[in-house]
């Protein structure tokens, strides 16, 4: 019986490229996976295409709503922003399509799990280590780190099809490298490959508009949470995928999520990218809003130390690691209490607070405003500035005997 691999598939150039391949160098059959986290038609006509280049089968699994439930919900909660401007839309979706392919290898028999992320990029390291945490028997094939695989180029993989007499069809070869899902839209090539440049937006962009090209009115939005989680939009309760779908248009059409980053991959080196993600950038902001108005000040404090090492597990693929599942239930935790009423104002590009509500608020009027209230006496100021100010005292006091002494 023929060895079985199991393809992560696109249906792009370069998994169309290696099935055949595949099945050149390993005798084997091939069965191609394609993980569907809300790219949309980007699934139109692929099961005819990964046949057609000599898969036995295609699975087109429908991950949407396990991709929001189960990997964006715990990355609003821990405010996972990787340097300050990136939210992990590729990172986020990567170990969730691994989970699946490595559960219908185990299905199918499958010796080996493939894919055609490059020796360059950061996918290869989020695939891999979710394979081998949930599969270790299973072998893993990088055609891209293969002296094998031959090829260096997009015309070196379209000349072996040809040469192989598989006909395809692909983008034209002057556009951007994209990943697209539910939650962002990735660009990466072209002007961008050069820091220098201003990216070319009006030939860029698909979720939405740049800002100067967004309405001239502000648009008022409301976002109801419950526990971290958003389950309402302008009052309508939503399910999570048409929620996102929702958000991603508001936000689109207001210039909204917008990102140019220079960023620092696994592997080393540095990236230059653009980002859309409209209806995620709404809320994140959103959900931080509500969080200034429920969270203890301590607990605030140490959320971003544990954000920030949650957000570089999620960038590198250590999703599925005891420390991301620790982190995650701590934030579960402090999310308790993040249930409100968050109303936002969006205009060209920008999100502003307009006002928020919640029966966790932890603003008490009475202590906070300027008139004085009956929980607060000014006059204990005095004990807490003498305490508090007295390492400072103590060390001024020391300065001044030294000076004298000489």
């Amino acid at each position: 019986m023929k060895e079985k691999i199991v393809l992560a598939y696109s249906g792009g150039l370069d998994t169309s490229v290696i099935i055949p391949w595949l099945k050149e160098h390993y005798d084997a059959e091939v069965i191609a996976v394609c993980g569907d986290v809300g790219q949309g038609k980007e699934t139109e006509g692929l099961e005819e295409k990964a046949l057609k280049t000599g898969a036995s089968k295609l699975y087109i699994a429908d991950l949407t709503e396990e991709f929001i439930t189960e990997a964006i919900y715990p990355c609003i909660k821990a405010n996972a922003v990787y340097e300050g401007k990136y939210l992990l839309g590729t990172s986020m979706a990567r170990p969730i399509i691994a989970k699946k392919l490595v559960e219908i290898a185990k299905k199918e028999g499958a010796t080996a799990i493939c894919h055609g992320a490059t020796g360059k990029g950061n996918d290869q390291v989020r695939f891999e280590l979710t394979i081998k945490a949930l599969a270790p028997d299973l072998k893993i094939i990088a055609p891209w780190r293969l002296d094998t695989w031959g090829m260096q180029s997009r015309d070196d993989e379209l000349a072996y099809l040809e040469a192989h007499g598989i006909p395809f069809e692909g983008g034209h070869e002057n556009s951007y490298s994209r990943d697209r899902n539910i939650w962002h839209l990735s660009h990466e090539g072209l002007e961008l490959e050069d820091p220098a440049n201003e990216p070319n937006y009006k030939h860029l962009l698909q979720l939405g508009v740049s800002p100067e090209d967004a309405p001239d009115v502000p648009e008022y939005i409301t976002l109801d949470f419950e526990a971290g989680i958003p389950i309402a939009v302008n009052g309508e309760k939503l399910s999570p995928v048409e929620m996102l779908k929702k958000l991603n248009e508001i936000g689109g059409k207001n210039g909204i999520g917008i990102a140019d980053i220079c960023e620092n991959r696994v592997v080393g080196m540095k990236s230059r990218g653009v980002y859309e993600t409209p209806g995620g950038t709404i809320l994140y902001y959103a959900h931080r809003e509500l969080e200034y108005l429920c969270t203890d000040k301590k607990t605030q404090a140490f959320n971003e130390v544990a954000s920030n090492k949650f957000t570089e597990l999620v960038y590198s693929g250590e999703w599925f690691t005891p420390l991301r599942e620790a982190l995650s239930a701590y934030f579960d935790k402090v999310n308790e209490t993040v249930t409100g009423t968050v109303k936002l104002k969006l205009y060209k590009g920008n999100i502003m607070p307009a006002g928020s509500t919640s029966p966790y608020s932890l603003y008490n009027e009475s202590m906070a405003s300027f008139t004085t209230g009956e929980l607060y006496n000014h006059k204990d100021a005095d004990g807490f500035i003498n305490l508090f100010g007295l390492p400072l005292k103590v060390r001024a006091m020391m300065m001044a005997n030294q000076k004298d002494n000489k």
